[in-house]
């Protein structure tokens, strides 16, 4: 793989060179990432071709381990659709990494490369290349768009550095955005904002949904120049350049653009617009950086606008990484225009591994350097950068892998002198990298193999997965003994489904999708119980009393709290205790009504009396029996999953929509207008959505596009929650 490597590097270098003669012929300037360019007396305006190679070749210790100020970890991240795959097929096109320049429609990119993701043309599980641009190491993560895959993008935004945010101009701050904006917020990530899709007719510079949804500051970099069919290019505000890319055909790749200052030959409008920009630029920049704002008011009083470009990018940089603000450009990467300023701004504003402080840094058995479905192996990796192990048969997504034990020790006490804590008894922190936060799952169903000869196949493959994807759960129902899997969504679980028939040979059957309902109680009830057994010739007798109460019943993931009262907290052993929330735990697993499991329940332990020679397990039991008792008498309640909808349809589809949704139980919130289309945004239950995108095609035939997330969880009316108890019970 090295040999290859090395020897596309001088074919690279090769094609560059005469590249670079043919164009100085012609009086014209050439400049390549890092290879210096030839100057010609007769050149009248700048051209600029990117490429991936320096003027040398890296030495294999530079392709490895580059210098850790050097390398960009990014995620990708957007709405569905917001031209995520496309941005990233260009990177690694005008990077180098790939010859030509892969479609989503065609099924040919290189980070799409699940047999899935081709037919469907969305991506579904997140992929990672690396990559090189100018001086930089590119690590970067394709993450899906679809909010069935939204832990792919929580588990990969985890371990990044930044993320490159991208919004379809169109159409501004969707849904998925927001949740994807969320999760970069929840782990501090920087990140730069790319307004893709300039090219379509309805395109709309503008930013302010970024700040009113995304409640974030945005910093415009760029202006652009023309726009729908006219978009031709950029505005830099920082050098006052205009980059332009004169595309003759359809199959034009983007690579040569040109660069020309600013002067007054060019149109008085867009002079105008760049001059009030980069005005406020300036002025923005200097209200959020106190160093920037000293240098105007001490060297740049009489002129602001004399302010030096490289000033203003390092205070941008220092914006971008303490999130006070969020650098903005755009283009077209379908169209190939814009791209290569936005890789510019990768590398001038998001940190490296370094600025991020990563401090652990551990040594693995076998390394690879991950390019999307293919991986070199290599012998060792520096902190900072990504790589890929093999071999850990017991780890899933979220485990901190350490190398021995007295590494970790030492890790933690590091970690306790940097941070300058001192613990009591010798007691030392604890050194575990933040997981992942896993979403409940909202849909399940039964799945059963073609053959009880390939049941252990079955469990095979579902383990596997179920490391892979922790959004993915399997249990088995006490009950009938069958395998119950429980997904994100209809795609997610079809898509689990079609794996295990292609990557694992296994042709299961899925019973029908079902929802994930929760259950909760009505009233505050107390009780007592009392459990005396004999095992053996020992005897157990625990006495416990408690308390439960409804709070908090409809929030997502509405949590169940055990609270002590404050004697008991004095008096149980630590081991009792643990059994007694055990206890608690387990009964919380399968409510009193159709053993959903319950939420938004307080629980208070009043009194535990053990008699001497009580196992802990005993304890557990009783304590169980007894919440089963109250949950029973508290009254129960069944909690269905809303989610907030969003559609976006032509105006002559609305009504037909609207009648659509009155049939499933949704409620209208708002219906907003966003150029020549309608944006429809509603709570609906989820249970009503089985099947939506099938019925949304043909009643707008195939012009609208949707958006589910889910909103809350709501107490099922009477009517619905009895015909569901008649239907679960078998009576429907």
């Amino acid at each position: 793989m090295f040999l290859k490597y090395v020897l596309s590097v001088f074919n690279s270098i090769n094609s560059m060179l005469t590249s670079c003669l043919g164009c100085c012929s012609q009086g014209r300037y050439l400049l390549t990432a890092g290879l210096q360019g030839c100057r010609c007396r007769l050149s009248c305006h700048l051209k600029r071709h990117y490429s991936f190679l320096p003027d040398d070749v890296k030495s294999l210790r530079a392709v490895v381990n580059p210098d850790i100020s050097k390398i960009r970890n990014i995620g990708i991240m957007a709405h569905i659709d917001a031209g995520k795959t496309t941005t990233t097929e260009r990177m690694l096109y005008y990077s180098g990494y790939t010859r030509a320049l892969g479609d989503v429609d065609d099924g040919d990119t290189v980070t799409d490369f699940m047999a899935q993701e081709r037919e469907r043309g969305i991506t579904i599980q997140s992929a990672a290349v690396t990559f090189d641009w100018k001086s930089h190491r590119i690590n970067l993560i394709d993450t899906p768009g679809h909010v069935d895959f939204t832990l792919e993008v929580e588990r990969a935004l985890r371990v990044l550095d930044g993320a490159v945010a991208v919004f379809d101009a169109s159409a501004g701050v969707e849904a998925q955005t927001l949740t994807v904006w969320r999760q970069a917020e929840k782990h501090h990530i920087p990140c730069v904002c790319f307004l893709n899709k300039m090219d379509k007719p309805a395109a709309n510079f503008s930013i302010e949904s970024i700040k009113q949804k995304l409640k974030a500051n945005p910093v415009l970099l760029q202006i652009p120049v023309g726009s729908g069919k006219n978009f031709t290019g950029v505005v830099d505000l920082l050098t006052n350049q205009k980059l332009i890319w004169k595309l003759k055909s359809m199959r034009d790749d983007g690579r040569v653009f040109e660069i020309k200052a600013l002067d007054q030959s060019d149109d008085p409008e867009l002079l105008q617009v760049v001059g009030e920009a980069r005005t406020a630029l300036i002025e923005q920049v200097a209200d959020l950086d106190d160093e920037f704002a000293e240098l105007l008011l001490t060297n740049f009083s009489d002129n602001f606008d004399a302010v030096p470009s490289i000033k203003l990018q390092e205070a941008i940089r220092r914006v971008t990484l303490a999130r006070k603000g969020v650098p903005v450009l755009c283009g077209s990467s379908l169209r190939n225009k814009g791209v290569q300023p936005l890789l510019d701004a990768i590398t001038a504003y998001l940190p490296s591994p370094n600025e991020r402080h990563h401090d652990l840094v551990e040594r693995m058995s076998r390394l690879l350097v991950p390019f999307a479905d293919q991986h070199v192996e290599i012998p060792s990796m520096t902190a900072g950068n990504i790589a890929l192990t093999v071999g850990l048969k017991q780890t899933v997504t979220g485990d901190t892998i350490i190398s021995s034990k007295a590494a970790a020790a030492a890790a933690a006490r590091r970690a306790q002198n940097d941070s300058g804590a001192e613990k009591k008894g010798g007691e030392h922190a604890n050194i575990i990298l933040s997981g992942v936060e896993v979403p409940d799952p909202v849909f399940f169903c039964t799945i059963e193999p073609p053959s009880m000869a390939k049941q252990a196949d079955l469990e095979n493959a579902l383990n596997c997965l179920q490391r892979e994807d922790p959004s993915l759960k399997v249990r088995v129902d006490p009950d009938s003994g069958q395998t119950i899997l429980c997904g994100m969504g209809e795609l997610h679980i079809e898509i689990i489904h079609d794996r295990i028939r292609r990557e694992y040979g296994i042709e299961t059957h899925l019973g029908p999708l079902q929802v994930a309902y929760r259950e909760t109680i009505l009233n505050e009830v107390s009780t007592t119980d009392t459990l005396d057994r004999t095992v053996g010739e020992r005897r157990h007798v625990v006495t416990v009393e408690l308390a439960v109460r409804p709070v908090d019943i409809t929030s997502v993931g509405g949590s169940c709290e055990i609270t002590f009262t404050e004697k008991l907290e004095g008096q149980l052993l630590p081991e009792v205790k643990e059994a007694v929330e055990n206890g608690v735990h387990s009964s919380y697993l399968q409510g009193p009504l159709l053993g959903y499991p319950v939420q938004g329940i307080s629980t208070l332990i009043q009194d535990v009396t053990i008699e001497p020679g009580t196992s802990a397990a005993m304890v557990s039991a009783c304590v169980s029996r007894c919440m089963l008792k109250a949950l029973r008498l508290a009254g129960g309640q069944v909690l269905e999953p809303v989610m907030s909808l969003e559609v976006t349809v032509g105006e002559e589809h609305l009504s037909s929509v609207l009648g659509d949704l009155a049939q499933r139980r949704g409620t209208v919130r708002d219906i907003q207008s966003r150029h020549d289309n309608k944006v429809l945004l509603a709570t609906v239950p989820l249970a009503e959505m089985m099947g939506y995108s099938t019925i949304l095609r043909t009643v707008t035939s195939g012009n609208a596009t949707f958006s589910l997330e889910l909103d809350a969880y709501e107490a099922m009316n009477p009517q619905e929650q009895n015909t569901l108890l008649k239907r679960m019970a078998g009576l429907l």
